[in-house]
């Protein structure tokens, strides 16, 4: 028995050891014919090309550094906002008492979730650098798709599954919540928030399809942030409407569900089909995805309990959302090193896309009880 246990860690060492050797005379083999084409050359060519090489370290050390480094990061940001002291729902009037001054002009209250979504944007484009329309994430490694290796690629996934959650909110911002239905029409500001968060996720400064110069993806998203401040300026002017109506909150869910429902189906075809351990190297984008739209909804849905407090309050579905509230909290907690989609009845490599998988059904579980209660 021993012996066969000891095959076996020979076995993935020779492995491993083998796929190194092979890596390294593919990686370096460029680099040492380009330093015998170098030694050859006068010096009329070689300071262009050190100063090339310089200008690239430069760049890739840049690149490394926005992604290693994730500013702000913090699953339990939503606390900040101290929602639980809110004391009316998304745009009903603020009552004088609660005003700073009991004769100023008329309030209402802002909603959190449009705060939440705008922040959330704020954390992908402002306080981070937006990883994948970056030059050198788009370049690859060595022409191969970031996405496609195990490096470099979890924070631009991260950022893309919380930016699903946002394009799903301002969806039905746009479409349900910020206008009252079949009675108002669609507001400006939140049309042109959903507009450019749908804009393409990979956009530099040039492109080739079409060809010529174009408008890179962080300049949208920071003028969704823009629009989005401003329907609660004016939500808080009581010049726009939130209509926080049960039948409403039911739909909202019901989108989130199914997106979640979605990622679900992703984690569990790559967890039954791919399952390499650590040696998937797709493993790791899955998983940072599913992440940041968990990331994402779980500050959406913290924000939706505070603008639909008198819906939640009149359907008795305090409990059940704090359960719902505590999966995701659960979820967040796992934050592995290095992503591994192993069998799930394996014995050595875990199976992390399966454990990511259960608790977003979990979570998506709660969502439709939720959901049930609304549709009674």
């Amino acid at each position: 028995m021993l012996d066969r246990i000891a095959g076996f860690f020979r076995l993935i060492g020779q492995t491993i050891g083998r796929w190194a050797r092979l890596f390294s005379a593919w990686a370096f083999w460029p680099f040492l014919a380009a330093h015998g084409w170098y030694q050859r050359r006068s010096w009329m060519i070689r300071l262009p090309v050190i100063a090339f090489v310089a200008l690239l370290v430069v760049l890739y050390g840049y690149f490394f550094l926005q992604t290693q480094v994730w500013t702000n990061f913090n699953p339990a940001f939503v606390d900040q906002y101290r929602l639980s002291e809110r004391k009316v729902a998304a745009g009903q009037e603020v009552p004088a008492a609660e005003s700073a001054n009991a004769t100023a002009p008329k309030t209402c209250q802002r909603s959190a979730i449009v705060d939440v979504a705008a922040d959330l944007t704020d954390f992908n484009v402002n306080q981070n650098a937006w990883i994948s329309s970056m030059l050198l994430y788009k370049m690859g490694f060595f022409g191969i798709d970031w996405d496609h290796t195990p490096f470099l690629d979890n924070k631009a996934s991260f950022q893309r599954g919380i930016n699903q959650a946002v394009r799903r909110t301002s969806a039905e911002l746009v479409d349900t919540l910020g206008r009252v239905r079949g009675t108002s029409g669609i507001n400006n500001d939140l049309q042109s928030a959903r507009g450019n968060l749908q804009f393409d996720e990979n956009s530099w400064y040039f492109g080739l399809n079409p060809f010529g110069p174009k408008t890179p993806t962080p300049s949208y998203y920071r003028s969704a942030i823009g629009s989005l401040r401003k329907f609660n300026t004016d939500l808080a002017l009581c010049n726009v409407v939130f209509d926080g109506r049960a039948d409403n909150l039911m739909q909202f869910i019901d989108r989130i569900a199914n997106d979640l429902g979605g990622t679900s189906d992703m984690l569990a075809e790559r967890s039954e089909n791919h399952n390499r351990g650590w040696f998937d190297t797709r493993a790791d984008d899955r998983f940072w995805f599913a992440y940041g739209q968990l990331y994402g909804y779980y500050a959406i849905m913290a924000a939706a309990q505070a603008d639909f407090s008198q819906v939640l309050a009149e359907r008795n579905l305090g409990a059940i959302w704090g359960g719902t509230m505590r999966q995701f909290q659960a979820a967040l907690r796992i934050q592995p090193a290095i992503i591994s989609n192993g069998r799930e009845d394996g014995w050595i490599m875990p199976s992390h896309l399966a454990t990511m998988g259960f608790y977003i059904l979990r979570v998506r579980s709660n969502l439709v009880e939720v959901r049930s209660v609304l549709d009674r």
